[in-house]
């Protein structure tokens, strides 16, 4: 099953209703992982190899069960070093579960260790604005290992990206980060993209409505991604501690809202 979500043509999958403040979130798509094996084929699939994906990351991507496997109600991403190699996992939804605005919230608990750089992120899936950082990136959650607790969120964008210095985010302490499932969110729509930790705001990025798209490519479908890094630029720049040889991600649930003002 494919599905593929656009606020502006309509939802057809309706679970329920919540209401929180002054907006109603109803929820359209789930994995609450209450099954066991490979992730559902239906909704997730693989980035796959070992080219430091642009970021000199250490790791290789596989769809090994060893490196992302469903077991007791849970989503588990587990980075495994081998003989010196690590491997690790790259979930991504890509024309299985796209969406244009909504609500997104994944409860997890991060892994620790330096060297460790996990993430819960989402990239354009059509590209229809050209190549990285043209068509957007959105980082809702980033941890690096030499700075426990301390969980970024991001938005890259051809005016505001990392490889200008000018990327644009905020951080938010979590201490209990490996040993406490927290949830993290991010709400997109036409003006705005707004990052919670349970529930907590903490990030809002604007569309400064000049209609320039260096600024704001965020007006077509994007796919969530979950993955495992070691090394790279960024999550590598203090080193990998030596006794490192395993770091785990859990996901307990990924849930996707619509968002429509209270009736």
């Amino acid at each position: 099953m494919k599905l593929l979500l656009y606020t502006i043509l309509g939802f057809n999958l309706i679970f329920g209703r919540l209401l929180f403040g002054q907006e109603s979130y109803q929820l359209i798509w789930s994995d609450e992982f209450d099954y066991s094996g490979a992730p559902a084929p239906e909704y997730w699939d693989y980035d796959q190899g070992d080219h430091g994906w642009g970021n000199n990351e250490l790791q290789e991507y596989t769809n090994s069960r060893e490196n992302s496997i469903v077991q007791d109600g849970k989503l588990i991403i587990k980075a495994i070093k081998h003989d010196g190699k690590w491997k690790s996992a790259r979930l991504v939804t890509k024309n299985s579960v796209d969406f244009l605005y909504g609500r997104i919230e994944i409860r997890a608990k991060l892994p620790a260790g330096r060297g460790t750089w996990p993430a819960i992120w989402m990239m354009s899936t059509d590209w229809e604005y050209g190549g990285w950082p043209s068509s957007g990136e959105i980082d809702i959650m980033e941890h690096v290992g030499y700075d426990p607790g301390n969980v970024h969120a991001t938005v890259h964008t051809e005016a505001f990206n990392g490889s200008l210095g000018t990327q644009v985010g905020d951080s938010i302490m979590v201490p209990d980060f490996a040993t406490t499932f927290h949830t993290y969110g991010m709400e997109w729509n036409e003006d705005r993209l707004v990052f919670y930790l349970d529930d907590k705001k903490y990030f809002t990025f604007n569309n400064d409505k000049t209609g320039n798209l260096a600024s704001w490519p965020f007006d077509k479908r994007f796919h969530l991604i979950l993955n495992i890094a070691v090394g790279g630029n960024w999550g590598g720049s203090k080193g990998i501690d030596p006794g490192l040889s395993e770091a785990t991600m859990e996901i307990d649930y990924v849930r996707l809202y619509r968002v429509d003002p209270a009736k």
